[in-house]
């Protein structure tokens, strides 16, 4: 017996031995890029020549101090809008993105940004370096356009296979960029929970994400480009030409442009694009003006460095601590853990309504969140905390599709970051409620003072969300079920997880005695 354990000890040091000198020899053979003599680069003001600024401008003066906000009905609109204000910059253009996808899409918003900084427009892009597989070629073709520029924010230094510089910088790859933002002529902002990628915008796919986004004016707008700066010029954010090498290949960027431009799905999508955007210029459509605060981590974060302070949850939960009657909370990935379960119960506890709507485990993309959440669900329903699950559905009819509220709620999986306190205030934004938002991946989002928005997400618990969801309960006996409503027949009730395999319920206990809830 000694003589195996023994063994098993050496084995275990010269594993150590290994990595304690592999490591630093991959970080010298890989190093990342030398920034520190980087010149800082700062957004453009809004200016009052621009026509988008000269109307901006215009509005603010009615409402000093305020912002002008218009949600986004939808993918479509939610596409649309982008393109709408894109086409319409005149002098800059700062995007900022979790997710860019090589498809419809990603392509046709990338060949906007194209020909904006070829009519001169400045255009800078910064994107989470896990979000774009299969792009270097093509985002190291635009990087070399005149007026463009393309960062990566925690890149690996390694790009085949790109997982590998986990192996040598896991804790610094481990922190993401998750931000998402569309800022124009620092006049327009569009921030929410959506990527680039046609399952964000209901585009060639019969499951999409039901999402949430905002366009915004006015005061807010030159606070959300002044964080995009800070993203930009931070040491986490590398020019891909430092990483990536070359510049890229025109003829396959053209040619890949052609493709996608040549569809029958542009074509037919184009002809289709209706925007918020445009209405809002052409005067159909008028913003709310409020109080709106941008709530956003410090990108000392993607180092590690930020202290509590500097964190997207500690201004969430002081808001959320001041609730006094009712919040309703939207978490794709809701895992809320030990504290935040103590905080929810809590706020149940002491009086206050509190509903959750998450993902069911057959419309979850992501298993480990789902198995996370689960060790938390039995204690939030004793405390009285009420939760949905949004369930599969089939195919959508699109011609009669029902939009549940201005949520928009059909055929999708949950992808949204929204909460709503007390029926007068909102938060949209790309923050979801587990340890990874919380501790690792930088996070941002809007919090407008809005009992119009606040009531249409509240407004979805009372009732719409009833028939799309399963809801977990608890029996007199203390066994859990799940009921589901039916809109013209008796609910059907589960003895156990709706949709779940007997694989999925092992993996789920196995995954949820794990030691991995902090990545989660």
């Amino acid at each position: 017996m000694k003589r195996v354990f023994w063994r098993g000890l050496k084995s275990v040091l010269y594993v150590a031995l290994l990595l304690a000198i592999a490591i630093p020899v991959l970080r010298w053979t890989f190093p990342l890029p030398d920034i520190s003599e980087r010149p800082f680069s700062a957004s453009l003001p809004v200016d009052p020549d621009t026509p988008m600024g000269r109307a901006m401008l215009e509005d603010q003066s009615r409402h000093p101090g305020k912002s002008g906000v218009v949600p986004l009905q939808g993918g479509m609109d939610a596409l649309a809008s982008r393109v709408a204000v894109i086409e319409a910059a005149t002098r800059s253009i700062d995007v900022q993105y979790y997710i860019w996808h090589n498809d419809t899409s990603g392509i046709l918003l990338l060949d906007r940004l194209v020909e904006a900084a070829e009519r001169g427009v400045r255009v800078r892009i910064l994107l989470d370096d896990n979000g774009i597989p299969g792009l270097d070629s093509l985002l190291s073709t635009v990087n070399a356009m005149e007026n463009i520029e393309v960062r990566l924010f925690n890149p690996s230094t390694v790009r085949r296979p790109k997982l590998l510089g986990y192996a040598f910088d896991f804790f610094r790859m481990n922190r993401r960029m998750h931000n998402k933002s569309l800022i124009v002529d620092g006049a327009v902002a569009i921030i929410g929970g959506r990527n680039i990628g046609d399952e964000y915008f209901d585009v060639g796919t019969d499951l999409f994400y039901f999402d949430m986004d905002v366009l915004a004016l006015g005061a807010v707008v030159p606070e959300t480009a002044a964080a995009f700066d800070a993203y930009w010029n931070s040491n986490s954010a590398f020019g891909i030409e430092t990483i990536v090498g070359g510049t890229g290949d025109p003829a396959a960027y053209a040619a890949r442009v052609d493709e996608v431009m040549a569809s029958d799905e542009v074509v037919e999508l184009q002809a289709e694009l209706e925007d918020s955007f445009a209405g809002y210029a052409a005067g159909r459509i008028a913003p709310e003006w409020t109080d709106v605060q941008l709530i956003v981590d410090d990108p000392v974060k993607g180092e590690g460095l930020a202290n509590r302070d500097q964190l997207v949850i500690s201004r969430l939960v002081d808001i959320l601590g001041a609730t006094r009657q009712r919040l309703d909370l939207v978490s794709a990935y809701f895992v809320p853990g030990p504290g935040g379960t103590e905080f929810f119960t809590n706020l149940a506890q002491s009086g206050i309504q509190v509903n959750i709507l998450t993902n069911a485990l057959n419309t979850t993309d992501v298993l480990l969140v789902h198995a996370g959440y689960t060790k938390y669900r039995r204690e939030l329903l004793e405390a009285g905390v009420d939760l949905f699950e949004l369930k599969l559905r089939g195919q959508p009819d699109r011609e009669t599709n029902i939009q549940l509220n201005a949520l928009g709620i059909s055929g999708a999986s949950l992808h949204a970051k929204v909460f709503a306190v007390d029926g007068e205030r909102v938060f949209i934004g790309s923050f979801n409620f587990d340890p990874r938002s919380a501790m690792l991946n930088c996070e941002m989002g809007f919090l407008i003072d809005s009992p119009t928005m606040a009531g249409r997400v509240s407004n979805g618990f009372d009732g719409p969300f009833e028939t799309v969801t399963y809801r977990p309960e608890l029996t007199p006996e203390h066994r859990m079920i799940w009921r589901e409503a039916r809109p013209d027949a008796p609910a059907v009730i589960y003895q156990e997880e709706p949709g779940a395999s007997w694989f999925q319920q092992v993996a789920i206990v196995v995954i949820g005695a794990l030691p991995v809830e902090w990545m989660l």
